[in-house]
């Protein structure tokens, strides 16, 4: 279901959306819209690579050792 947000901007931002939408050939609103999804996007993929880092970066140490050129002594 698609949701509607209403978010105020600067003029000069707004001409910024407006010259990037025009290149992508999109009227302003779905670019914005585009570039919001994207970054989300981006955030829950690393949210989700910390977690898988955190639950398995042990197990991952432990079978292949720790990383490349670091010494068990430098920590």
């Amino acid at each position: 279901m698609a949701r509607e947000i209403r978010i105020e901007i600067s003029d000069e931002a707004y001409e910024q959306l407006k010259r990037a939408a025009a290149e992508k050939h999109v009227p302003a609103e779905a670019y914005a819209g585009q570039v919001l999804d994207a970054d989300l996007a981006r955030a829950r993929f690393y949210e989700g690579a910390r977690l898988f880092i955190a639950e398995h970066a042990e197990g991952f140490a432990e079978r292949f050792g720790g990383p490349a050129g670091r010494s068990a002594d430098a920590a």
